[in-house]
């Protein structure tokens, strides 16, 4: 049904008709609409879910780290420096295969402080072992909560994902948002299955010493898992498709690109507005597009040079700045496109919620194609 409402509570809706079993969240703006939602749903009796209050965002993942071996369906929801606290336990998380989903609404770390959007929050832990999925709309922040869990709880894959989605721009917007019934999200979501689990009638042991004999292998498993779940992800993306008429089984997805000469490429949010200047540039008589990448892990590398094949320039936006180097996307994307001829510049942009508006992107693309790259954009010289 549709429904005009808030991004945060189109999350907590979906995540309720998941049927988490176990909630456990520390309250951060601008995550917290999703986990007041929640909270209130379970109090209602709406949520058949138990809800543990807690003292910090480390303690909130541990417990939910704890349920999940245990062998139950979790949930939690964080942000920014509330990520940062919870750095020990996402690497446990990842290293004990617990299938755990949790909402990143995006938002700047400090110092300095800033509770505005950038994407350097789940960047920072792109090396976690943590699957990273990017909304562009509600809509998809909604539809890709459906689709994590089905990707983290497959056997051959078992590790957690954050569904990232822009704070503020899009957790405190209202916009137009199919929401599907208990009944249709049953139907693709089936109940929760443990791979395994804790149990005092047959003891396992999780998380354990490793020794330097050991540790290698199981880091080994981790990435052999992160490279199953893009096939994961592909059957579960055109599942979504076939029952709901939304296809996500791309993980990246194509605007005007036929017979672009430049692209842009970018994560989140900022492909709507990339969407609008691309149009505009159409209209002129400029032929670029764009290429949206919505699964950052596992990175689709091959599927970018695919997807850019025959393009001469390519502007990277990222939303995030991997100190001394450059963008991590733009990184990435140098890499993928690595012999392929063509020209990929990084931009930094809007990090701590500085506006991108269409004249933007197009400068950008200017700027790409006079060969001025790998900068940040937009940097008010005049405060330096």
């Amino acid at each position: 049904m549709m429904e005009i409402m808030e991004g945060s509570h189109a999350v907590a809706e979906i995540v309720k008709r998941c049927r988490p079993q176990v909630v456990s969240a520390y309250p951060i703006t601008p995550q917290t609409h999703i986990v007041e939602d929640l909270a209130q749903m379970v109090a209602n009796c709406e949520l058949d879910a138990e809800y543990i209050t807690v003292e910090s965002e480390f303690s909130a993942l541990s417990a939910c780290l704890g349920a999940s071996a245990a062998g139950s369906r979790v949930y939690s929801a964080t942000t920014s420096q509330g990520l940062a606290l919870m750095f020990e336990v996402c690497f446990n998380v990842a290293g004990m295969r617990q299938p755990i989903v949790m909402t990143i609404a995006n938002r700047s770390l400090g110092a300095p402080l800033s509770i505005w959007n950038d994407q350097q929050d789940s960047i920072s832990l792109r090396d976690s072992g943590w699957l990273q999925f990017y909304a562009e709309d509600n809509q998809e922040a909604a539809d890709l909560h459906m689709i994590a869990y089905k990707v983290c709880e497959d056997h051959d894959v078992l590790l957690p994902a954050f569904v990232c989605f822009d704070g503020f721009i899009l957790s405190h917007t209202y916009e137009p948002v199919d929401l599907p019934s208990q009944e249709e999200v049953d139907a693709y979501l089936p109940a929760f299955t443990p791979y395994q689990r804790l149990d005092a009638e047959e003891p396992l042991s999780f998380g354990m010493y490793a020794t330097p004999e050991y540790y290698m292998e199981f880091r080994y498993e981790i990435d052999q898992a992160m490279r199953r779940a893009k096939e994961a992800f592909i059957r579960a993306g055109r599942e979504f498709g076939e029952q709901f008429g939304r296809d996500y089984s791309a993980l990246v997805e194509g605007y005007r690109l036929d017979d672009a000469d430049t692209a842009l490429v970018a994560m989140g949010s900022i492909c709507g507005t990339a969407k609008d200047a691309v149009d505009e540039m159409r209209d002129a008589g400029r032929k670029v597009g764009l290429l949206k990448i919505r699964t950052y892990r596992p990175f689709p590398g091959p599927e970018i040079a695919e997807a850019l094949k025959g393009v001469s320039t390519v502007a990277v936006l990222d939303k995030n700045i991997s100190l001394g180097n450059g963008g991590a996307v733009g990184t990435e994307v140098k890499s993928a496109l690595y012999g392929s001829g063509a020209a990929v510049y990084d931009y930094i942009i809007a990090l701590g919620g500085r506006d991108v508006r269409k004249r933007d992107i197009a400068a950008v693309v200017d700027l790409a194609e006079k060969g001025e790259g790998d900068m940040f954009y937009g940097l008010r010289t005049e405060v330096l």
